[in-house]
């Protein structure tokens, strides 16, 4: 009754501020659901603000229900802004033929996700045949399309491999899901991980990493193609501008689990296409 709850919530303040602001007068912010609502409303405030001052317009911020309304709503110019995995951004750019990824984060060019397990015995994905596994999102980068991928390169297919395969809808969730015995292993973002047990809403002594995936592109910062390009470009540079050693920037910073922000293109991403359609998640 929450989720729901929190989704008819996140649809109706979407509409409301679609309807009421316009791009040039109001920079539009969204971002896709990895972590729950009030989560990513905490993490953008600050960076919010930041924005505001250095672009001298408001920045209006609103979650979503799901990763697909953010695709949606780039493609409809209902916003101008979003913070993308890199499948999301595949997604859009197909979609519109012309975002343009911004930044990213520094570790965004060398992600990894995490494998977990609650169960001791379990130090490799060959100990669960048979289990139960949960992915986040099955539109998530680091939830569900590159370990996904990384399986299927070893061999392993999930819905054969596992007993049963199950979707939590966000990396905080799956490593709940984990945690309490709902499945047997899991697979959630390596930041968002360490996140979690950094803020103690995880216990490292019931649950584990087991096993990490190779490096890839994920994250970034994406505009509507057709946003006015003195702004992109003022966006762009708030973004690079942002230093570690200014304690300000830096806390804006660590609630982003960023180091700092570098340039992207487009071609960063063509590992992630070939990945999903690899999948068959792209036709």
């Amino acid at each position: 009754m929450l989720k729901r709850t929190l989704a008819l919530a996140a649809g109706f303040a979407l509409s409301f501020a679609f309807s009421s602001a316009h791009a040039q007068d109001t920079l539009r912010v969204s971002a896709i659901p990895d972590e729950a609502p009030t989560e990513l409303i905490r993490k953008f405030e600050p960076l919010g603000k930041y924005l505001e001052a250095e672009l001298g317009m408001p920045v209006k911020f609103t979650p979503v229900a799901d990763y697909a309304a953010v695709v949606e709503a780039l493609a409809a110019e209902r916003i101008d802004l979003a913070w993308l995995g890199g499948f999301t951004f595949v997604q859009t750019r197909l979609k519109t033929g012309n975002a343009i990824p911004l930044v990213q984060r520094e570790q965004d060019e060398q992600f990894t996700s995490k494998f977990i397990s609650a169960d001791p015995a379990v130090k490799s994905l060959a100990d669960l045949k048979g289990k139960t596994f949960a992915f986040g999102s099955v539109s998530s980068t680091s939830g569900s399309l590159m370990p996904r991928y990384f399986m299927q390169q070893d061999g392993i297919t999930p819905e054969e491999f596992f007993s049963r395969v199950a979707f939590s809808g966000a990396h905080d969730a799956t490593a709940a899901w984990v945690q309490a015995g709902k499945a047997d292993a899991g697979v959630l973002n390596a930041s968002v991980w360490d996140k979690l047990v950094a803020a103690g809403k995880v216990d490292t002594a019931k649950v584990h990493v087991f096993a990490t995936t190779p490096p890839y592109y994920d994250y970034n910062w994406t505009v509507r193609g057709n946003l006015d390009a003195d702004l992109r470009e003022k966006l762009k540079a708030a973004f690079l501008k942002l230093d570690p050693a200014n304690p300000e920037h830096k806390a804006i910073l660590d609630l982003q689990a960023a180091t700092r922000y570098i340039e992207t293109k487009p071609e960063n991403y063509a590992g992630i296409e070939e990945a999903a359609r690899a999948a068959g998640l792209l036709k």
